[in-house]
């Protein structure tokens, strides 16, 4: 449940707020009936200014709010006196030890390359799709609006990928996290055949593309759980559990990033449809390293 509301931003942000993006580039666009070809392009480019403008600034807002609620409920702790005031050299030195605490750790150096290798083809698919699915067949993409992107993410992406969440967890809890990783990171990467296929065929109905969506959306939700627990269970534990949790999130997210860096060269260099082959072997290394992964710590139920 904690993995399905943490990364229900990513839906909030791909679905709703890109669907109303759509409805404000309709509606400052206007009625482009009569136009030149170049006049009607103009009018597009400015209605979809205006529209992104507005979607950035209610994005502002709401982080700006989320800021002050911040501020005003979560707990903080004061120094009563100076005395208790902490010390930058100690502070510095804690901070070292939570370090070398986690790089004494048994398998840390599999663990790191398990966090990284797990989301690395999903690095290279999540700049990616939403360019594809809005190219132009001609370039091809499939050609959808705004309206329709923000449609597909947020209803049936957002209902699979929180469907897929809560049944992970209930499936680890059955059966534990050692028997189900490796299915797991199958319904985590086996997905992404579905962009593949659509990078072939170019469908143009909705309910096939949304179709690929969802089953794209619930292995991401489905798997990610995997992942998340394994770093709770296998890397947090000991004396700086938090800490090591927090430094492990973060490796994972360097992980997508560094391929998210590169896909939009090597879309470029292959195309869509090849690159989207590319990305299946790039699921490879993650089937690898799960099938192979050491735990260290009792496997929990």
């Amino acid at each position: 449940w904690q993995g399905a509301f943490y990364n229900i931003a990513k839906i909030a942000a791909t679905g709703g707020l890109v669907y109303l993006a759509g409805m404000l580039i309709d509606y400052y666009t206007g009625d482009l009936t009569g136009l030149s070809a170049a006049a009607a392009a103009a009018a597009k480019h400015n209605g979809t200014v205006v529209a992104w403008t507005i979607i950035m600034a209610v994005i502002g807002v709401i982080m700006v709010m989320l800021g002050l609620y911040n501020a005003k409920f979560v707990p903080s702790e004061k120094a009563k006196d100076a005395a208790e005031k902490p010390d930058f050299k100690q502070t510095m030195i804690d901070l070292g030890n939570v370090f070398v605490d986690l790089f004494r750790k048994k398998h840390i150096a599999y663990y790191i390359s398990f966090i990284i290798l797990y989301r690395f083809a999903e690095g290279f698919v999540m700049k990616i799709v939403p360019l594809f699915l809005k190219a132009d067949v001609a370039n091809g993409g499939l050609g959808l609006t705004e309206k329709e992107i923000g449609l597909c993410y947020g209803t049936f992406g957002a209902a699979a990928f929180v469907i897929g969440s809560v049944l992970a967890g209930y499936y680890v809890a059955h059966r534990g996290l050692q028997k189900s990783l490796f299915s797991l990171c199958c319904v985590f990467n086996l997905p992404f055949v579905a962009y593949t296929l659509l990078a072939i065929y170019q469908p143009s109905s909705l309910w096939l593309i949304g179709g690929g969506i969802v089953l794209e959306y619930f292995g991401y939700g489905f798997g990610f759980v995997g992942l998340t627990l394994f770093m709770m269970q296998q890397i947090a534990p000991g004396k700086h559990q938090m800490a090591h949790y927090a430094f492990a999130s973060g490796i994972m997210n360097l992980g997508v990033m560094l391929p998210g860096m590169l896909s939009g060269y090597v879309s470029d260099m292959l195309g869509y449809q090849n690159f989207f082959i590319f990305v299946l072997f790039c699921t490879i290394p993650a089937f690898l390293i799960t099938w192979f992964v050491p735990f260290t710590y009792p496997d929990k139920k």
